[in-house]
């Protein structure tokens, strides 16, 4: 398929970097502190904000300390965080004002994520502490698109959770979906599909950009 577009809007999480073995894990842990059937929960994490989730298993008062108590896990624990195939060189073929990343994480944890994977930090990232309705909300990906400056119904949003699938076509605009972390039937919803980002080329025009899936 082929989209001719201003700008993406790159998830990360699945998307950009593969760090499927440390969120489990790390939820594993917060699971068992808070007595929460992990199973259930990862059933629903995957895609939003980590506040979200926790606020299905837990009252409100407790999700302050909660959700500390998580991110003090997420960010202790960097190993098993590698980018996944071709992301890095298609980064590198993009020019910083025509992309975005957009993340449920906070943006300390999806830095250090970022730089432990050796993939760039973009000028406008748009995480968790910049909505306050997270994926499948629109929000972030409108914030995103506005804050490069283009309409976001020309921009093309690459995801791998149905949360962030929801939330970009909710956002007016086109969406690839790409199945890493979820079976290809789980993003079906997506504007199209691909395994991974090595189907993806990109060309930098005039008019913007060029990408192409095979």
């Amino acid at each position: 398929m082929r989209f001719e577009v201003d700008a993406i809007l790159f998830d990360i999480d699945g998307t950009l970097v593969d760090s499927t073995a440390v969120v489990e894990r790390t939820w594993r842990l917060w699971c068992d502190v808070h007595d929460v059937d992990v199973d259930e929960l990862l059933s629903v994490s995957h895609g939003r904000r980590s506040e979200d989730t926790i606020a299905d298993f837990l009252p409100p008062e407790r999700i302050p300390e909660s959700l500390a108590f998580l991110d003090s896990l997420e960010e202790d624990d960097l190993s098993d965080v590698v980018a996944l195939p071709a992301t890095g060189d298609l980064l590198a073929s993009l020019p910083l004002d025509r992309w975005a990343v957009v993340t449920s994480g906070n943006r300390s944890l999806m830095q250090a994520r970022l730089r432990t994977a050796g993939l760039p930090i973009p000028p406008v990232m748009v995480t968790a502490e910049d909505v306050s309705n997270g994926k499948p909300d629109p929000q972030c990906y409108l914030l995103a698109a506005e804050r490069l400056g283009f309409t976001p119904g020309r921009c093309l949003v690459v995801e791998d959770a149905p949360a962030g699938i929801h939330a970009g076509l909710a956002a007016g605009g086109p969406v690839l979906g790409v199945a890493t972390s979820h079976p290809a039937d789980a993003v079906a919803d997506a504007t199209a599909v691909v395994t991974d980002l090595t189907s993806v080329t990109v060309a930098v025009t005039p008019e913007g950009l060029v990408v192409e899936t095979s």
